[in-house]
């Protein structure tokens, strides 16, 4: 490859359209440009890398630390508050996310989110109903942007009148996580740890609060000791506040992407979205057609080799760092029938867009909810919308891939 193809799939140029390049990786399944990471592109390849123990999302394993363009980004990331146990491995990952699991779903409290759908469709009705002039949306900044934020206050049980801080940290933190060569870094660092520090204090006061006078939210159970039984201990409150805010930023920025995109792709075929419009049930194979076809997640970097691992027959070495590529993956001919096409009705999904393994999307049963919430609503409601701008601008993160605006026009808003 002429040039090293790692760095065109992070130019931002290349963010409307990153597809053509995961084919072009695809032709080295193993991928890796002088002492830069190591890139897995084949869906069965990297389906078995995320089953395999000997993979750590540990950055703390690395010892090839070579030329890998988004592990300063990843370590800015976490200076402020504890490792969530997003980026830990077992035992340390498997006790904190199943005491985080207890107060959030099966099969300790299994009608946690589907309890939630009301509140979900009243969210989403007020959204649509603030929206104003039909002739001129912007779907992210008016819609996909604060409904994932709400909702996730209403699940930790931030007090209604406090959600508006939520909503400014989460555009800071937002903001910290797309690469902007033209500011000034340590400005960008200070703004961003300023940030995550205000939300920590917050969350240290919430959770003081929850413990004195628990209700029926999840930090309540959490702070309560209810996320803890026997040998997993309550969770100490540094980790109650990386695991709080681990819930604000992960959840947040996916499911805003996942909205987004899927009303773009919904936009650039009408045909099903006048089919959602007619049936809504369609609205579950179609988002998790959605997270086949353009996943919120693009690639899972940082990810290092705890053993030598074959692969294709090319040996990673031990302490080496690796981006399995999940948009290539779910693109990958080799498991997908055309898979460059659209197609809510496909009988076999089973992508790879909310992760596999003991690293899956902790909030997936929540994030495929708001989704199809939205989604079904945005189609019944907007008539006749149409795309202004394609493609859309796109933020400049490559991993967490979507538009930063998405500006529609329509005829009008059905009650």
């Amino acid at each position: 490859m002429s040039q090293d193809i790692l760095r065109r799939i992070l130019d931002p140029a290349s963010r409307a359209d990153p597809y053509p390049l995961y084919e072009e990786l695809r032709k080295t399944p193993v991928y890796r440009d002088g002492d830069g990471p190591y890139a897995i592109s084949h869906y069965h390849d990297i389906r078995a890398l995320l089953h395999d123990p000997r993979i750590s999302s540990d950055p703390r394993n690395r010892t090839d630390v070579g030329n890998d363009p988004l592990a300063d980004a990843e370590e800015e990331e976490s200076t402020t508050l504890p490792t969530p146990f997003l980026r830990l491995d077992p035992p340390e990952h498997d006790r904190l996310r199943r005491m985080t699991n207890r107060p959030f779903g099966p099969p300790h409290s299994p009608h946690r989110v589907d309890s939630m759908r009301p509140e979900l469709h009243t969210i989403v009705k007020d959204l649509i109903d603030g929206i104003g002039d039909p002739g001129d949306v912007d779907v992210v900044e008016q819609f996909s942007y604060p409904f994932p934020v709400t909702v996730i206050c209403r699940l930790l049980g931030v007090p209604h009148e406090d959600e508006s801080r939520f909503h400014v940290w989460a555009d800071t933190l937002a903001a910290s996580l797309d690469p902007d060569p033209d500011s000034d870094p340590d400005e960008r660092a200070k703004v961003s740890q300023g940030a995550r520090m205000e939300l920590g204090m917050y969350l240290a006061g919430l959770i003081e609060e929850r413990r004195k006078k628990p209700g029926d939210d999840m930090l309540s159970r959490l702070a309560a000791g209810g996320g803890g039984k026997g040998e997993d201990g309550p969770m100490s409150t540094m980790e109650l506040l990386s695991t709080a805010a681990l819930l604000l930023i992960a959840g947040h920025e996916t499911t805003v992407n996942l909205i987004t995109n899927g009303m773009l792709t919904l936009l650039r075929h009408p045909e099903v979205l006048a089919d959602l419009r007619a049936n809504p049930g369609l609205a579950v194979p179609l988002v998790e057609e959605l997270l086949r076809y353009e996943p919120p997640v693009q690639l899972l970097p940082g990810r290092t080799a705890l053993a030598d691992i074959e692969v294709r027959g090319v040996t990673i070495p031990k302490g080496s760092t690796m981006w399995l590529v999940l948009a290539s993956g779910n693109r990958d001919p080799e498991r997908f029938e055309d898979p460059h096409r659209f197609d809510p009705y496909r009988k076999d999904i089973q992508h790879l867009g909310l992760g596999s393994g003991i690293h899956s999307c902790f909030g997936a049963p929540l994030a495929r909810l708001e989704a199809q919430t939205a989604l079904s609503e945005l189609a019944r409601r907007l008539e006749n919308p149409r795309l202004v701008a394609d493609p859309p601008p796109y933020r400049q993160n490559a991993v967490l891939r979507g538009p930063r605006h998405l500006r529609i026009t329509c005829d009008g808003i059905r009650p």
